[in-house]
């Protein structure tokens, strides 16, 4: 575990290895409608390492810019598998996918469990990890490797629009994390 977490950190600081078959771009480069991109399209949220890790689909979240650096805002419940490896690990990967191809896949890693079967088996996804040692899937189109640099739970009191407020009933709410985007991969 300690090897590979060093490898983890020295990837994060600077290494710039090839993923195959895909073209290393900046954050800044990447093209596209970002609303459609994550709201109807959707994408896996990804954490942990090639040892263990699992992913879920997501249609809520954002891109942007937070204290001069590219991020990524995702949002997961603290019930959901996922959460637990971002937690450990500091960092996910967003997969972006050709909807209308892969949509029977999204669907299955946003129903199953990942304690309970292998979701990316059944799914028919290939995980890869990239050269920082994140996973990701080779099918996906984008693949934006994240580091956590902000993260806290949304609050009710915070919620300003009541309608919103139905989503969680006083309980459960998601935790929301700001990535500073490390690398930002598309396919060739």
């Amino acid at each position: 575990m300690l090897i590979l977490s060093l490898v983890l950190l020295s990837g994060i600081r600077g290494q710039d290895s090839l993923l195959q078959g895909y073209k290393k771009i900046s954050f800044a480069e990447l093209g596209g409608n970002v609303y459609k991109m994550i709201s109807e399209d959707w994408m896996l949220i990804t954490g942990g390492n090639a040892t263990k890790y699992n992913t879920m689909t997501a249609s809520w979240g954002g891109f942007g810019c937070l204290w001069n650096l590219p991020v990524t805002f995702t949002f997961v419940k603290p019930e959901r598998y996922t959460f637990g490896f971002i937690e450990e690990s500091g960092v996910y990967t967003l997969s972006i996918f050709d909807h209308e191809k892969y949509k029977e896949a999204l669907k299955i890693c946003g129903t199953k469990s990942g304690r309970d079967c292998d979701k990316v088996k059944m799914a028919g996804l290939t995980p890869l990890v990239t050269p920082v040692g994140m996973m990701a899937f080779s099918e996906a189109s984008v693949i934006i490797e994240c580091k956590v640099v902000y993260s806290d739970f949304l609050d009710e009191n915070g919620i300003k629009f009541e309608k919103i407020k139905t989503w969680y009933n006083g309980k459960n709410f998601h935790k929301m994390y700001a990535g500073e985007v490390i690398n930002c991969w598309v396919k060739e």
